[in-house]
C-alpha cells in the first residue's frame, strides 16, 4: 500500500482519543450517572479500549509485523469509538469535526489488505522464564485438558479427580499462596504475570476444566493472606496450594448479585464459640466437589450496607454428580443442586441453602478482627479475579483462533482455501490484533497489581476482553460455516463458553457504570 500508516500517527492517535475520553469525563462530572447511564457505559468502555491501545504502542517497537499491528489496532479502536459518539458529540463534551483528525488513520489502518496482512499471528514477547512457563501450560493443556474437554461439555459431567491432581502437582494452585505457606509467591509482579500466562495457556485447552479452576483458590487464597489469622493461614494456605483441598465461593444470592451490600444470608453467634449460617446462595461454582466454601454472609443483625458483612471459611464433604445433601448431628443442613447452563461445564455452578449449619469460631476469617471487614477481604480476590477472567478471555480466543485459521487453510470453495479469500483475511487478521492487544494488557495489568495498584484497569480490562471475546469466537465458528455450528468441533463450545465472561466476577453493566465510571471520574477530578 501507497502511504502506509505509521506509528507516529498511532501515537497522535492515542492521544487524541485520550482527550475525548477526558472531555467526556468532564461533561459526566457532577451529574448523577443513573440518570445518564447510556453514555455513562459506553464511557467506560471506550476508556478500556483506549488504555489498551495506548498500552500497545511499546509493543508496536518490538518489529515490523508488530507495529503494523498495533497500527491496526489502534484505528479499530478508534473506529469504535468515533461509532459511539457519532450523532452524540455533545454528550461526549466534543464537536462534531472533534474525530476528525484520526480519520486517515481509519481509513488506512483498516484497509482490507493492511488487516488481512496480520491473518497469521504474531509474538508474545514474553521474557525467557514466561515463555517456558507458557509452554510448559500449553503442553500440559494440550495433553491432558483437550483430549477430554469436548466430552465433559457435551455430557456434563465432573471434571476428573487425576486432573485436579495433576493440575496440583504442576503448583497452579499455589501462584497466590505465600511461599512461606507452601506456594510459590513472592510477593511481586511476578506472581501476578506466572498467574495470568498459566490462565491463559489451560483456559485455551478448556475455559472450564482448564484455567477456571485457579480462580477459586485464587480468591480464598488472597482473602486469607490479606485478613487471616497466622493460625488459619497455617492450616488452610498449605492445604490451597497442594490442591489437597479445593475452594468454592459463595458471594451471590439469588435476589442479589453485584449489590453485596443487600445480602441476607446471616451468619449468627450460636451459645457456644460458634456460628449458625442460614440462607441461599447461587452461582456458587464448583460447590459439589469443593471441600470448603468461602462464604459472604451478614454477621451484625440490622445491617444493610457491606460494613456488616464477614467472610467465613466453610468446610464441606466433596460431592460428585449435580446435587449434593449434607446434614450435621445437631440437625444443621447444607443442600446444592446444580444450574444447567449452556456452556462453561464440567465444574457446574450451584444453588446451595444453609439451614442452621453451624461452624466454628475459626472458620470466620480474621476471626474476632474479621467481624464485619469480609467486603474488604472478598475483594482482595475478586480484584484479581477480573484479571484472571481477562487472562481467562485471552485463552478462549486463542483457542478460536488457532481453530479458525486451520479450518480456513484446509476448507475449499470454489477449489480454493477459504484462507485465500480477503474476507476471510480480513477476519483472521483482527483476530490477531485484539488477541495480542488483550494479551499485552492484561500483562501490563498484571505488572501494575504486583506494584500494589491496577485495581481500577484490572476491571477495564476485564470489561474490554471479554466482549472481544464473544466477537473472536463468533468469527471463528462463521468461519467454520455449517460445521461451526456442530458439536463436533470445538469451535462451538468455545462461543458458547465466551459468553459467560462478561456476566461472571462482575456484569459487564454493572462493573462499567458502578465501578469503572465512577473511579475515573475519581480520577479525572483529582
Amino acid at each position: 500500500m501507497d502511504n502506509s500508516p505509521t506509528l507516529d500517527e498511532a501515537r497522535v492517535a492515542v492521544e487524541t482519543m485520550r482527550r475525548v475520553v477526558d472531555a467526556a469525563l468532564g461533561q459526566l462530572t457532577g451529574l448523577d450517572i443513573d440518570d445518564h447511564q447510556v453514555v455513562a457505559y459506553e464511557v467506560a468502555h471506550g476508556a478500556a479500549a483506549v488504555a489498551s491501545a495506548a498500552n500497545l504502542l511499546s509493543y508496536g517497537e518490538l518489529g515490523e509485523t508488530e507495529a503494523h499491528l498495533t497500527i491496526a489496532f489502534v484505528a479499530d479502536v478508534a473506529h469504535d469509538l468515533a461509532s459511539k459518539v457519532l450523532g452524540r458529540e455533545a454528550d461526549w463534551g466534543i464537536s462534531e469535526n472533534g474525530l476528525d483528525s484520526i480519520r486517515p488513520l481509519i481509513a488506512s489502518a483498516r484497509h482490507p489488505r493492511f488487516v488481512a496482512a496480520l491473518a497469521n499471528g504474531a509474538p508474545s514477547h514474553l521474557d525467557e522464564d514466561f515463555a517456558l512457563a507458557a509452554e510448559t501450560f500449553r503442553r500440559f493443556a494440550d495433553e491432558q485438558i483437550v483430549p477430554i474437554a469436548e466430552h465433559i461439555h457435551r455430557t456434563n459431567t465432573d471434571i476428573p479427580e487425576d486432573l485436579i491432581a495433576d493440575l496440583a502437582e504442576l503448583g497452579v494452585f499455589g501462584l497466590s499462596v505465600p511461599v512461606a505457606h507452601g506456594g510459590f509467591a513472592e510477593g511481586d509482579a511476578r506472581d501476578y504475570l506466572g498467574m495470568v500466562v498459566a490462565t491463559e495457556e489451560l483456559s485455551r485447552g478448556s475455559l472450564g476444566i482448564g484455567g477456571s479452576l485457579i480462580t477459586r483458590p485464587e480468591i480464598l487464597s488472597r482473602a486469607l493472606v490479606a485478613g487471616g489469622t497466622e493460625e488459619q493461614k497455617r492450616t488452610w494456605l498449605p492445604k490451597l496450594a497442594s490442591g489437597e483441598i479445593m475452594a468454592a465461593v459463595a458471594v451471590t444470592e439469588p435476589d442479589y448479585g453485584s449489590d453485596v451490600a443487600r445480602l441476607r444470608v446471616a451468619a449468627t453467634r450460636d451459645d457456644g464459640d460458634g456460628w449458625i449460617i442460614n440462607g441461599t446462595k447461587t452461582w456458587c461454582t464448583f460447590a459439589g466437589r469443593a471441600d470448603v466454601v468461602m462464604l459472604l454472609a451478614r454477621t451484625t443483625p440490622g445491617s444493610s450496607d457491606h460494613r456488616g458483612l464477614s467472610v467465613f471459611i466453610v468446610p464441606k464433604p466433596r460431592s460428585q454428580g449435580h446435587g449434593f445433601s449434607h446434614t450435621q448431628p445437631n440437625g444443621g443442613r447444607m443442600e446444592g443442586r446444580a444450574i444447567d447452563t449452556i456452556g462453561y461445564r464440567g465444574m457446574h455452578s450451584y444453588e446451595v441453602s444453609f439451614d442452621d449449619w453451624w461452624v466454628p469460631a475459626d472458620a470466620l476469617i480474621g476471626e474476632a478482627g474479621g467481624e464485619g471487614r469480609g467486603f474488604y477481604f472478598q475483594m482482595q480476590g475478586f480484584e484479581n479475579g477480573r484479571l484472571q477472567t481477562a487472562a481467562r478471555a485471552v485463552g478462549v480466543m486463542q483457542a478460536a483462533y488457532e481453530a479458525a485459521h486451520a479450518y480456513a487453510n484446509d476448507r475449499l470453495v470454489f477449489d480454493r482455501p477459504i484462507a485465500d479469500y480477503q474476507l476471510t483475511r480480513a477476519k483472521l487478521g483482527r483476530m490477531t490484533m485484539v488477541i495480542q492487544a488483550a494479551r499485552q494488557y492484561a500483562l501490563h495489568v498484571a505488572r501494575l497489581m504486583g506494584e500494589g495498584g491496577g485495581a481500577l484497569e484490572a476491571s477495564m480490562v476485564k470489561a474490554y476482553v471479554c466482549r472481544q471475546a464473544e466477537w473472536v469466537t463468533r468469527e471463528a465458528m462463521q468461519i467454520h460455516g455449517g460445521m461451526g455450528y456442530a458439536e463436533e468441533y470445538d469451535v462451538s463450545r468455545y462461543f458458547v463458553d465466551a459468553r459467560v465472561l462478561s456476566i461472571f466476577e462482575g456484569a459487564d453493566e454493572t462493573l462499567c457504570l458502578k465501578l469503572i465510571i465512577r473511579q475515573l471520574l475519581a480520577r479525572h477530578s483529582d
